[in-house]
């Protein structure tokens, strides 16, 4: 039975994915946790842009 390769000691942990809709966003303001409001504000903000940019890239493939 193959054993699991350990991961590199340098490799960066990542903080767990949250996916960004309402009931996270939600559960994140009834905590009042002012830091973690401002971090999950700024990841929104950037997934926003990510999504308009691929929808507009989408749009333009298909002609609209």
């Amino acid at each position: 039975m193959p054993t699991r390769k350990a991961p590199a000691k340098s490799a960066k942990r990542k903080s767990p994915i949250v996916a960004l809709y309402a009931v996270p966003i939600h559960a994140c303001i009834r905590r009042g946790n002012m830091a973690e409001m401002r971090k999950m504000a700024s990841q929104a903000r950037k997934h926003i842009s990510e999504v308009t940019a691929a929808l507009a890239a989408l749009e333009k493939k298909i002609g609209k």
